[in-house]
């Protein structure tokens, strides 16, 4: 059963912070249980000045800066996501 945005009645949110390390690497994944980023607009998501907020409400300047700095740090982010929730993965070489 899909759960849609206006059919999430019974659900409970839940947010998971992992944390992985080898020689090399650290990873810090942050996974949600919500309903996913919608395919159209998964693309736009790290993009300055994308939000889907109305009016006043966001910059849409987050994902954008957060990025950015993870890059400036060596790092990557990477963002998985279904009708079953939403990981993002911040990679950080040693």
């Amino acid at each position: 059963r899909s759960r849609g945005v206006s059919s999430m009645e019974g659900y409970e949110p839940k947010l998971t912070v992992r944390t992985h390390q080898t020689d090399q690497t650290v990873t810090i994944e942050i996974q949600d249980n919500g309903p996913g980023i919608p395919e159209e607009i998964k693309d736009k998501i790290l993009q300055p000045f994308f939000t889907t907020k109305k009016g006043t409400a966001g910059t849409g300047l987050g994902l954008s800066i957060t990025n950015d700095i993870i890059k400036a740090h060596g790092g990557d982010l990477k963002i998985e996501s279904d009708k079953n929730g939403t990981v993002f993965s911040i990679r950080l070489h040693a």
